[in-house]
């Protein structure tokens, strides 16, 4: 069980990055007129992962005390498409960590279950196969994690009170967003939201292979990646470590994964990866893992 840690009153880092990724995200959009639009698209890509970091941090309590303020630090869809309560929501269920990977439990993983694999069509498992690699993931994992996230949200609107606040308030600040971006601006709102696809991507480079099914505890990789990747991921590569205190400030985590080894127990099951690169050798063309989870049983919980 994850031990309880005590928050800092002040988190200067954390704040630094806040500030980082709003100035920059600033500087971008106010200096795109002379930018050409693959370059664009790719510093905001890597702006917008950051930002999603960042929203990762606030989500598990910093950059202060105060939920409010660090909801406030972490809301604005800059990203547009996943709304702030729904991922807090989403992913502290996926801190669960008996039930991690697991394609019914955990809203994190990428598995299926036997039965939904068996109803798909051949087109349907091709493309779940094809998102197991990491040129699939690159392509064609936003849009999958954007309509799998709106396929299971949206029907709450019906008959929850509480999500359709959430979506009001969420719609209003990706409305607010694309208005600062397109009239405040004056960019394409298809380059915007073209960016915001590509940043999704970048973000799913961290996940690609954080988690595997196997024995509980035994779950969860660790990629050794430089100061770049530790910095715009915020250490969450780092992620055995991560899932032990998940309350961890992110610059506190490196410490912390060595003391406890957590590189030995990443290659004793979910993997020890030698930085991004090793990922993007291995697992570019070739599938990471089967779509269908290898372990789930009756009792609904991955072993």
């Amino acid at each position: 069980m994850a031990q309880t840690v005590r928050r800092e009153s002040f988190e200067g880092p954390t704040w630094a990055v806040a500030a980082a990724a709003y100035g920059g995200w600033a500087a971008l959009l106010w200096f795109h007129a002379a930018i050409p639009a693959p370059l664009f698209i790719a510093a905001g890509a890597v702006l917008l992962a950051w930002h999603g970091s960042l929203q990762h941090e606030t989500i598990h309590g910093h950059p202060t005390r105060s939920r409010r303020i660090n909801t406030a630090v972490g809301w604005p869809p800059l990203s547009l498409w996943l709304p702030y309560e729904c991922y807090r929501d989403l992913h502290l269920r996926h801190h669960r960590d008996a039930y991690l990977t697991s394609p019914v439990e955990d809203p994190e993983s990428y598995y299926v279950t036997g039965d939904r694999w068996s109803a798909l069509s051949p087109a349907g498992r091709a493309v779940l196969r094809f998102n197991r690699t990491l040129l699939g993931r690159f392509l064609i994992g936003p849009a999958l994690s954007w309509y799998g996230l709106w396929a299971e949200e949206l029907p709450k609107l019906r008959r929850n009170r509480r999500a359709r606040a959430v979506w009001a308030l969420h719609l209003a600040g990706a409305a607010g967003v694309l208005a600062v971006v397109t009239a405040g601006f004056g960019l394409s709102p298809l380059l915007y939201v073209a960016t915001c696809y590509a940043g999704t991507s970048v973000s799913l480079l961290r996940s690609f292979a954080e988690h595997r099914a196997g024995p509980e505890g035994l779950r969860t990789a660790v990629v050794s990646s430089g100061p770049l990747f530790s910095l715009l991921f915020l250490n969450n590569n780092l992620h055995v470590a991560h899932h032990a205190r998940p309350g961890l400030a992110w610059y506190r985590l490196p410490r912390f994964a060595a003391a406890n080894d957590s590189a030995a127990v990443a290659a004793r099951g979910a993997g020890l990866y030698r930085g991004y690169g090793e990922i993007v050798r291995r697992y570019l063309l070739r599938p990471v893992d089967e779509p269908v989870h290898p372990d789930f049983d009756a009792g609904r919980r991955a072993r």
